[in-house]
């Protein structure tokens, strides 16, 4: 319920900011700064686990991830110029998440954990909370209703092939590439035969795996490695590893959903 409020109080706060002020940058940095001030109170009265999902959560919504693949996908057809665009443009966005939600943490003196090992989760579960989350995106994209049972039918199924992955021994990159190459596969013929642009559908599938969380930590323990105090080999080590498993899911999730519909739409 904290999360949600939090949430829920985040997307108010952007919509109020949005009347005033047409920056870019400001909306997603002030959502992040109550989020994090918020999820500091939930640490502070034990309301929250070691993995910070009070204050982490709700800042994932507001991660680009449809301008990371669409930039992904530009520089797959040679629009340098406009996907390189669109990759600062989402670097600078996740930018100013990350620095309010470090801020709205630091004014309780509350800090984000790096290399905090996750929980399992039930497959069922995995499932139900892809399709909500699926169906989250694409409302939050402004997708018709009429479009809303494909994204989110092939989001759970994506999920449970990530979750089926994982369980075997693969890691989240090979989970990530395994269910955006079925997306792109699965979505693409469809995309085609119902006349429906494929970066809403397929990227609202999709877009629930961008790795936010660790871009978080791996800001946090820049921002950690920055105090000399706290500099150790541990630190530094979970802090590259959480970089580059959020730079590796990023290009497994791109080449898993530009390959399917390069091939597909050339065939066709």
């Amino acid at each position: 319920m904290l999360i949600v409020l939090s949430a829920a109080a985040g997307a108010v706060l952007r919509r109020i900011l949005a009347h005033y002020s047409a920056n870019a940058f400001l909306q997603p940095l002030c959502a992040a700064l109550l989020a994090g001030i918020i999820g500091a109170f939930a640490v502070r009265y034990q309301l929250s686990s070691p993995l910070r999902l009070v204050a982490v959560c709700p800042c994932m919504i507001l991660v680009p991830g449809p301008h990371v693949l669409n930039g992904m996908m530009d520089l797959s057809v040679a629009r340098i110029s406009l996907g390189a665009s669109r990759l600062l443009y989402a670097g600078l966005v996740v930018l100013a998440i990350s620095a309010g939600l470090l801020l709205g943490l630091g004014l309780l003196g509350v800090s984000l954990p790096v290399g905090e090992p996750g929980r399992a989760v039930p497959l069922w579960l995995d499932i139900l909370a892809a399709g909500v989350a699926v169906a989250a995106f694409s409302i939050f994209f402004s997708m018709p209703l009429r479009m809303l049972g494909w994204p989110v039918a092939i989001g759970m199924i994506a999920h449970a092939l990530r979750w089926w992955t994982l369980s075997l021994g693969g890691g989240a990159t090979t989970g990530a590439f395994i269910a955006c190459l079925v997306v792109g596969l699965v979505l693409t013929p469809v995309a085609h035969r119902c006349h429906m642009p494929f970066a809403a559908i397929g990227f609202a599938s999709v877009v629930s795996l961008m790795p936010g969380v660790f871009l978080f930590r791996m800001s946090s323990g820049l921002l950690q490695l920055a105090n000399s105090a706290n500099a150790t080999l541990p630190l530094l080590g979970a802090t590259v590893a959480d970089g580059m498993i959020a730079f590796t899911i990023i290009l497994a999730m791109s080449f898993g959903v530009i390959v399917p519909k390069i091939v597909i739409d050339r065939l066709h």
